[in-house]
Order: C-alpha cells, then sequence, then structure tokens
C-alpha cells in the first residue's frame, strides 16, 4: 500500500500574494517518488486563524490527489466495505461516536455514512468520493467541499443537531437520494420523538454566553437552546459559508447574536455586559469568568467533546453544564477566600508578607503627578503655538498687498 507524504512550506510574510517561484516549486513537484505520494501544500505563515480551517487545507490537498487518481483510471478498492447502500460522507472532525448516530439516521431509508474526511487511510478517500452526497458537519472545510463539487457530489448542511436541524438535514438527504416520501416522513417522526424525549428528560435552565474555536459553536448552541437554555451570544471563530447559513438563520429568529471570525475581545465584552449564570469559551475566556465569580467550562474538553448529532445528542450536555450552574455558590465562597491573592501588592509569589513602603510610593506618586501636568502643559503650549502660527498665516493672507511701482 503506497503512503502518503505531504509536503508544506510557509508562503512568504511579505504583502502582496504569495510569491510565484515557490508555488512554481510546488508544482515541479514529482508526484510520487518511490511510491510515496507526494501532495504539495501552500500554507501561508500566520494566515490560517483556526484549528478548523488548519485541518481543511491538508484534507482539501489530499482529495484532490485522490480525485485526479480516480478520474484517470481504476484505483483501489477500501480494504473494509463501509457498506452495500448509498453513502453520504461526513466532512469535519466530528466525535468518535456521531458517524455511527448518522448511520443509524441513514439506515431506515436503507442508506449509509460513508467514510468521515479528513481520513487517515488513502483508499477511504476514494471511497468518500465515491459517495452520494457530502454533509457538512463543520461548514468551515470550504477546501475539501471545493473538491467534493468538483467530483459532482452535492454538499448539505447543516448537521443532524436537535429536533429541527435532524428534521431538515433528514428531508434534505432524502430528495438528494430520491427516498419515497412515506420511508422519510416515518423516519423524521421517529427521530423527532426520540429527540423531544431526550431533551424534556434532560432540561437545562440559566443564561449561558458561548465562545468556540472548533467548528461547532452554532450546533453546540442549538443543542444548548433546545434543552432549554437561554443563549443570548455566541462567538464563533470561524468565518462564515453558505453552509453554516442555516444554522445562523435559526439561531438569530431565536434572538441569539451570533458573531463570525469573534475575538477574545468579543467574547469578554459579552460574558462581562450579560453576566450569565454559566460562561463557556477557550481558557482565557474561562479564566477570567472565574475571576469574576462566574461557572465556566473550556469549550473543547467539557462541551465539544461530548455526542452531538440525532436522539443520542439531546440532553448529552446537560448534566455538565447543570452541574457547572450549580456550583455559582462555590464560586461565590471561593471569590470571597481569594479575594486581593494575586493583584497589587500581593501580585506574584511570595515567601512571606511583602514589606510596603508608604513614604516611597507617595514620593512616586507625585513625581507621577508632576510628570503628567508637564506634559499637560507642554501640550497646551504646542497647541497655543500652532494656533497662533495659524492666525499669523491667516492674517498675512488678508492683509492688503502695496501698490506696483510700474514704470512710467
Amino acid at each position: 500500500m503506497p503512503r502518503l507524504r505531504v509536503l508544506a512550506r510557509r508562503a512568504a510574510d511579505a504583502p502582496g500574494g504569495d510569491d510565484p517561484l515557490r508555488l512554481g516549486l510546488l508544482r515541479l513537484l514529482p508526484d510520487a517518488i518511490d511510491g510515496v505520494r507526494i501532495v504539495g501544500i501552500d500554507v501561508p505563515g500566520f494566515g490560517i486563524p483556526t484549528h478548523a480551517e488548519a485541518k481543511d487545507i491538508p484534507a482539501g490537498a489530499m482529495l484532490n490527489y485522490a480525485r485526479e487518481e480516480a478520474e484517470a483510471g481504476k484505483v483501489p478498492a477500501p480494504e473494509r466495505i463501509i457498506a452495500d447502500r448509498p453513502t453520504g460522507a461526513p466532512l469535519g472532525e466530528v466525535f468518535p461516536a456521531d458517524p455511527m448516530i448518522i448511520d443509524r439516521l441513514l439506515a431506515p431509508m436503507r442508506l449509509a455514512a460513508g467514510p468521515v474526511v479528513p481520513r487517515r487511510e488513502w483508499r477511504e478517500l476514494h471511497a468518500a468520493l465515491d459517495c452520494g452526497a457530502v454533509a457538512a458537519i463543520h461548514p468551515f472545510y470550504t477546501a475539501a467541499a471545493r473538491e467534493f463539487e468538483a467530483a459532482g457530489r452535492l454538499v448539505i448542511g447543516p448537521a443532524p443537531v436537535d429536533r429541527d436541524g435532524t428534521d431538515a438535514w433528514l428531508c434534505a438527504i432524502a430528495d438528494i437520494f430520491n427516498v419515497p416520501a412515506a420511508k422519510r416522513d416515518g423516519v423524521r417522526d421517529a427521530m423527532a420523538g426520540a429527540i423531544a424525549g431526550g431533551l424534556a428528560a434532560a432540561p437545562i435552565k440559566g443564561r449561558t454566553t458561548l465562545s468556540g474555536w472548533k467548528g461547532s459553536a452554532l450546533l453546540v448552541a442549538r443543542l444548548l437552546i433546545e434543552s432549554g437554555a437561554d443563549v443570548p451570544y455566541v462567538g464563533a471563530a470561524c468565518p462564515k459559508t453558505r453552509w453554516s447559513a442555516p444554522d445562523l438563520e435559526w439561531l438569530e429568529a431565536k434572538g441569539v447574536r451570533v458573531k463570525f471570525r469573534a475575538s477574545l475581545e468579543d467574547d469578554l465584552m459579552a460574558m462581562e455586559a450579560l453576566k450569565p449564570d454559566l460562561a463557556i469559551g477557550t481558557t482565557p475566556v474561562v479564566q477570567k469568568a472565574k475571576q469574576l465569580g462566574l461557572p465556566a467550562l473550556h469549550f473543547t474538553n467539557l462541551i465539544s467533546a461530548r455526542p452531538m448529532m440525532g436522539p443520542t445528542g439531546a440532553g448529552s450536555r446537560a448534566p455538565v453544564v447543570n452541574s457547572a450552574i450549580a456550583g455559582r455558590g462555590r464560586m461565590d465562597r471561593m471569590r470571597d477566600f481569594f479575594k486581593g491573592v494575586g493583584t497589587g501588592d500581593a501580585t506574584g509569589v511570595w515567601e512571606r508578607d511583602p514589606t510596603l513602603r508608604p513614604g516611597f510610593r507617595a514620593k512616586r506618586l507625585k513625581a507621577l503627578e508632576r510628570k503628567a501636568r508637564d506634559a499637560k502643559s507642554e501640550e497646551m503650549i504646542g497647541c497655543l503655538s500652532k494656533i497662533m502660527t495659524a492666525r499669523a498665516a491667516i492674517g498675512a493672507r488678508s492683509m492688503p498687498s502695496p501698490p506696483s511701482k510700474g514704470c512710467r
């Protein structure tokens, strides 16, 4: 079985686009060396801001290589046959159980879940390209989606989460594969009932702000809202794409403010302004929330790393979210106990209490105040000088010119 090697480089940081010489060198790379596939990719330095988009670049390059192989002739079949039914390939990094859940959603319609892209097994890239449709679980894999569309495959979104999302996803899949209406509606009714039961059994009560960088923030927000949580703000580090539009429309209809390409400042300002019962976000967001005495959960480790699709995802986050919200009193006690630690004179690590020198502090404070007054005086003098210069220039222009002494 040939191995795969990906050769990457960092593009020039200078403005003006990619270096044509380097791009030309990438194109000069052979397709393979001693049976080892060579895939040249151009990676701009500091030009890929999120984890999801970083994985999309090699995934798209590998799919491009696999697609060109398939178009050139026959390719080896996967060592493990996925299914004897038409398949839909999930696109995006998913929880390990989610592909099996998607397969169970599709099975009653005589369909199956294909290989999840990105893949490690090269032959399964060919199997993924051979699917009937692509489910953009992460709608930010735009490079991989372009390769699927170039192969004539339809890419649909959003993911099958919560009642509305799962129902819309099943309808889209059924239309692509021409599933009879009776069979489609039977699956929809069964899934709607199962998801509604899961949500009702694990309600969430409380206000939550949510920010994530793995590309699934909008999906998690939908699950929290369907469970009963109030989610006024969602910050997504990834960009908006046409496959994220259904999630955006659904959330905005619920009164949620969604910020794509959200910065840390955006997330912190939303948290401080809304004062939620729970803040879900990245490490600095969680740290700031705990400093304010707010319960907080890390998005990647505690929220996104759980099943999300179909009936299994319904209510899956309620235990950890409710437990964190219920710990608000403990956060208040911890904040009161550690009040002042790590701030002011207590900043840093001390073996004993720091020695305070109020005389030096007062002297230094007076010096700083004097310096500020001098700077203000210099600023005012500079402004007055500019005003006088401007007035003098205006006066010179308005004075009548002396009469000319012409020749007689």
